[in-house]
């Protein structure tokens, strides 16, 4: 969570005040161009500190990303043909187990990038982990056999994907999409790193 956040929504709320303040008393004075000058500075503070705050809030839900990020641990193993079973051990330390029909684990994340702009105030590319699936190989699989599929995504006040998405951030956001990779898992047991970047997502067997 960017701390030029946290200091800047207080900021602009108590210069929105002052400035209100301000209004007021050239209002009593009769002075219209202060009126309008001090009203305006100080309703646009206000909506300053409101964005601010609803971006904050909205990142708690994300995770900030500067580089290439482990974003999960995932153990797979397979129960039967088409059929396995799959340990996800996040950063946070949750752990999640699956049962998945299909030939592949499959992942997919939400990932937000910044206007320039907004990375001057100190707002990283943020993600988050949307849902598992398993995946099947064949085309006709897909249509015809079972899916399973579990989400990741927590829940929180204000989803700034879903912002995003209807432009309500205005010239903040640079770009907002998703990204999905997936991996065989009938073959045997196995260890992925789930690692996320600025250009998307990515699995790699795990070293021992």
């Amino acid at each position: 969570m960017s701390l030029t956040l946290l200091v800047a929504a207080p900021a602009f709320l108590v210069l929105g005040v002052l400035l209100g303040a301000g209004a007021r008393r050239a209002l009593r004075a009769h002075r219209p161009f202060a009126i309008a000058l001090l009203g305006l500075g100080g309703a646009l503070c206000v909506a300053l500190a409101l964005l601010a705050g609803i971006i904050l809030v909205g990142l708690r839900g994300y995770r900030e990303l500067t580089y290439e990020e482990l974003a999960a641990t995932v153990q797979t193993e397979p129960v039967a043909r088409q059929h396995f079973r799959a340990i996800i051990t996040l950063p946070d330390r949750r752990l999640a187990m699956y049962d998945f029909a299909g030939d592949a684990f499959y992942v997919d994340a939400h990932i937000l990038k910044w206007h320039p702009l907004a990375s001057a105030l100190g707002l990283h590319t943020a993600y988050t982990l949307d849902r598992v699936a398993g995946r099947y190989n064949d085309v006709a699989d897909e249509r015809a056999r079972p899916h399973t599929v579990y989400a990741l995504a927590r829940t929180g006040p204000v989803d700034l994907f879903f912002l995003a998405r209807r432009r309500l951030l205005g010239p903040l956001v640079d770009a907002e999409y998703g990204s999905a990779t997936f991996v065989p898992a009938g073959a045997g047991p196995a260890t992925y790193e789930l690692r996320v970047s600025t250009t998307g997502l990515l699995m790699r067997r795990a070293t021992p």
